[in-house]
């Protein structure tokens, strides 16, 4: 993993992976390193993720970090001041394509941006502007969850309620973490028979 100061400036870490596979955690574990070593840091998350706070990065094994919510990516910009040494946020599936141009402009600026998403939706699919995201970046880190069904590492998000728009805001409720051969793409409702009942005529 890089070091938290560079003579070359800034660059772009991102860390990925399914629900429930520790992507906040990572960021906080991160973002708190730096806070350590004295760097100025801001944090940022997008509104619409109020699954646990409001004013907080909060991971799933409740590790919490003071943040910013924003509606679009051009705030983040606005809010960053010119002093910040370290830029982190998080849920950046969420946020529209433009947070592409802001990370790689902050870097350019000689900033540190930490950002962490999940790269796939429920049906399997690239996620949001995290893909983009992860071509730009100097660091890459996909996390890994436990598999609800079988216990193998996990890559994938099921979602568990029959609801078909890309984005359901929600957590062990609506989602559980699956690997590849128990992963439903678009929910156990979405799958097609396989193996139809015979027709018992003629």
């Amino acid at each position: 993993m890089m070091q938290p100061r560079t003579p070359w400036g800034g660059w772009v870490e991102v860390i990925t992976g399914s629900m429930f596979s520790g992507k906040s955690e990572e960021l906080i574990r991160r973002l708190r390193r730096a806070i350590i070593a004295k760097q100025r840091v801001q944090v940022f998350k997008p509104a619409l993720d109020d699954r646990f706070t409001a004013a907080q990065v909060v991971s799933h094994s409740r590790w919490r970090l003071e943040a910013e919510r924003v509606h679009k990516a051009a705030e983040i910009l606005e809010k960053v001041d010119p002093r910040t040494e370290v830029v982190g946020i998080d849920e950046a599936q969420f946020f529209d394509e433009e947070l592409v141009t802001i990370c790689s402009h902050m870097a350019d600026l000689g900033k540190r941006v930490i950002v962490a998403g999940l790269d796939m939706d429920f049906r399997g699919e690239p996620f949001g502007p995290m893909p983009k995201l992860l071509s730009i970046a100097e660091e890459v880190e996909k996390v890994h969850a436990i598999c609800a069904r079988c216990g193998a590492p996990a890559s994938y998000t099921q979602r568990l309620t029959q609801a078909q728009e890309q984005v359901v805001v929600g957590a062990a409720e609506i989602y559980e973490a699956r690997c590849r051969r128990c992963f439903e793409p678009g929910g156990p409702e979405a799958q097609p028979d396989l193996f139809p009942p015979e027709d018992d005529e003629g």
